[in-house]
């Protein structure tokens, strides 16, 4: 790789970092090629970038930025993976991923400037990701209006509820 075309990855690197809510580190040292085949589709169904990238690049991209504490986690084979909206998506996927192959390693990841272990990410990944927030979100806007109409229709329902019984009491 020539020195252009690595300016190229180090400004892509940053472009792309520079406005997502999270990032989860990966050593995928020791996955067959399938295995890491099957992560990529999972991660492409999701929406979430997972790329195997070069530390010095990375390093190189993040320096200077909100994320640079992140530096230390690119030892070894790296492979980063964000969403650009979900900060819980990457973490969960990889959390159910590591389930059935041992060999994934969770370096850690990052949010909102802080630095997070294998524990923090197991944390991340409990969230409650960006479509189960917008549905509580919409049932909470649902839920006063229709709260509001059974409050209205109680009365009317009751007091024919009271007329049937009677009427029954007086067909007797």
């Amino acid at each position: 790789m020539n020195r252009n075309e690595k300016a190229e990855v180090i400004d892509r690197l940053r472009t792309e970092l520079a406005d997502i809510p999270a990032v989860v580190v990966t050593d995928f040292k020791g996955l067959d090629v399938g295995s890491v085949d099957d992560l990529r589709s999972q991660m492409r169904k999701a929406d979430i970038t997972y790329n195997v990238v070069k530390n010095t690049l990375v390093k190189a991209a993040l320096a200077g930025t909100s994320k640079e504490n992140l530096a230390p986690l690119f030892k070894g084979n790296s492979a980063i993976a964000y969403h650009a909206e979900d900060p819980a998506a990457p973490a969960k996927l990889l959390l159910e991923f590591k389930k059935t192959n041992e060999r994934l390693v969770l370096k850690g990841g990052w949010v909102d400037g802080s630095i997070l272990d294998e524990a923090g990410v197991t944390s991340l990944s409990k969230l409650p990701g960006k479509d189960e927030l917008r549905a509580k979100v919409l049932s909470l806007f649902v839920a006063a209006p229709t709260t509001f109409v059974r409050t209205l229709v109680a009365a009317p329902t009751t007091f024919l509820q009271v007329l049937k019984a009677r009427e029954m009491q007086m067909g007797e």
